[in-house]
This record gives C-alpha cells, sequence and structure tokens, in this order.
C-alpha cells in the first residue's frame, strides 16, 4: 500500500512526497515570513515609543527652560524695582558699579559665662577679646621670657646699610596692587606712583626706620574683615566668624626690605644647609 502511495502521481505528474515536501517548504516559509512580520511590527513599535519619549522629552525640556526664563526676567523686575525716583543710586547702580557686596551679619553672642551679649557693642568687645587678646607679660611662658629678654638686650652690632633707591623700589614694584589696602587706604598703586614722584623722601623714611629701630605705630593697626564661616548662620558661638586683618602696604614694603636684607645675609653666609 505504502508503494502504491508513494507511486501514485499528482495531476501533473507529482508524486506525494514531492507535494508534502513542497507543503512543508511553503509552511516553513510563511512561519520565517510570520516571525520576520512580527520582529518588524515589534521594531516599529520601540521605535514610535522611542520617538514619542524623545517628543515628550524635548516639550518638557522646553517648558522648563521657559520656565526658568519667565521667573530669572521676574526676579530681575523686581530687582531693578527696588531703585525708586527718589533715589536711583540704589540696588541696580551698586550691581553695575561693582559695588554690590554682602555684609557679615553682627549677631548675639555666648560670653565665656553661658549668658548672652545684650548688643552689638558688647558683641563687638567680646570678639577682640577673643580675636586679639592683650599681651598679658604675667601669662608668658618660658620660651616667651626668653625671646622678650633677647629683644631688650642692648644691641652691639655695627649697623646694616642704607637701603638703596634700587631696593625701595623693587621692594614697592612687587607689591600686588589687587591686595587691599589697610587702615589708612592707601593702595600698592599709591605707593607706586608716589615713589615715582619721590623716591629720594621715602627711601629716606625707611632708612631713618633701619637706623633707628623703629616701626611706626600706624602700622602696627590693623583693619579687621570678619567673615561668617558657611552654615553658622544660627550658631551662637563666636568662633562662627574668621577675622582677616589688613595691615597697611607702607609697613609691608619695610617688612619686605628687612626680610630681603636677612635672607641675602643668611644665603651668602651659608648659615643654612643647603636642604633647608
Amino acid at each position: 500500500m505504502r508503494t502504491i502511495i508513494q507511486n501514485n502521481k499528482g495531476p501533473k505528474g507529482t508524486t506525494e512526497t514531492q507535494i508534502s515536501s513542497l507543503v512543508d517548504k511553503r509552511t516553513h516559509s510563511n512561519a520565517e515570513n510570520h516571525k520576520c512580520f512580527k520582529e518588524k511590527i515589534s521594531k516599529n513599535a520601540e521605535q514610535r515609543k522611542k520617538n514619542k519619549n524623545k517628543t515628550t522629552y524635548f516639550d518638557q525640556r522646553s517648558k522648563y527652560t521657559a520656565t526658568i526664563r519667565r521667573e530669572k526676567t521676574k526676579s530681575w523686575k523686581e530687582y531693578c524695582n527696588l531703585t525708586t525716583k527718589a533715589n536711583p543710586w540704589n540696588a541696580v547702580y551698586r550691581l553695575a558699579a561693582g559695588k554690590k557686596k554682602t555684609n557679615t551679619q553682627i549677631t548675639t553672642l555666648r560670653k565665656p559665662d553661658s549668658l548672652l551679649t545684650k548688643d552689638t557693642k558688647e558683641t563687638l568687645r567680646l570678639m577682640l577679646e577673643y580675636f586679639t587678646p592683650e599681651d598679658n607679660v604675667l601669662e608668658d611662658n618660658n620660651y616667651h621670657k626668653q625671646v622678650t629678654d633677647i629683644t631688650n638686650r642692648p644691641i652691639n652690632t655695627p649697623d646694616d646699610c642704607e637701603f638703596t633707591r634700587e631696593e625701595i623700589r623693587r621692594v614697592i614694584e612687587g607689591m600686588d596692587n589687587k591686595k587691599a589696602p589697610g587702615e589708612d587706604g592707601i593702595t600698592a598703586e599709591i605707593h607706586k606712583q608716589t615713589f615715582k614722584i619721590f623716591p629720594k623722601s621715602i627711601t629716606a623714611l625707611y632708612n631713618g626706620c633701619l637706623k633707628n629701630g623703629f616701626f611706626l605705630g600706624i602700622w602696627k593697626k590693623a583693619k579687621i574683615i570678619l567673615i561668617m564661616k558657611p552654615d553658622t548662620h544660627n550658631s551662637q558661638d563666636v568662633t562662627k566668624y574668621r577675622p582677616i586683618n589688613l595691615l597697611n602696604i607702607g609697613g609691608k614694603i619695610l617688612e619686605k626690605a628687612l626680610i630681603n636684607r636677612i635672607n641675602h645675609h643668611i644665603h651668602s653666609t651659608e648659615y643654612l644647609k643647603r636642604n633647608q
């Protein structure tokens, strides 16, 4: 029977085995096509989803950017309204002139006895006592006493050579123009211009200090700027502030000239080892 069936031929001379083979091939081909079609649909759906997400992202970003721009404009208008017709030199003027600064607020502080300061004057007094304590001789340790004793001894060494005009000029020219001045308000640039006009007088001034071992009292005074440390606004401890002392540049010039002399002496006499 199997032989008869296998040898049966179709209308066009095709055997059943051949027909079965063709059907299998077409079925497999249709399955492959269906699989490719499904994958294509899946890819198209994924691409549409990506495009949709991309469109949503750009729409949201556009709205976010517009909101920021709108709020900036609103904030700037409010800031500009701080300047009134009666006072045209207010916030906007200070900003344009570079004079807009954030001032440190002096707040109530806790004293060593755990009580709070009552007013600004008492707060400032507490700061001075903490940051610039008085030099009490009774509190000196042995090292401080030795230094004081050496300082008070008569000096029998020969006088140093006077400063030359070139020495003072190099020191003054080396001063940074961006450094803040001290209490007298005289900047490094003013010192440079003044030296160009009065080089002889200024050199004589520093030579007088060198000869007499004298340091002007005004050069010992400092302008104290208080800077509040980050995240300490609510603190009542005096250590919330960091003081910066601004010294007069005239004193810095004398100090620098003396340091240059000392360094020259140390290196020329090989007082220090090469590794120091």
